[in-house]
């Protein structure tokens, strides 16, 4: 998948505060991402996201 730092994931599954926009931080075998709600930051396995990805954006377009 064609992900950069600063793009804005949509996963499937709700962050407990409620909001399912998540900011890349960090890129490699694993990606650290920051909901964008409440500024927790979590670390994530590249495999496990790649499966929970509904949408990205990039500067404020839609790629998928």
């Amino acid at each position: 998948m064609d992900i950069h730092i600063g793009d804005i994931l949509t996963l499937k599954k709700q962050h407990p505060c409620g909001s399912r926009d998540w900011e890349v931080l960090r890129i490699g075998a694993d990606f650290r991402l920051k909901c964008s709600c409440c500024g927790h930051q979590i670390m994530m396995k590249r495999s496990q996201t790649e499966k929970h990805i509904r949408k990205i954006t990039r500067d404020g377009q839609i790629l998928t």
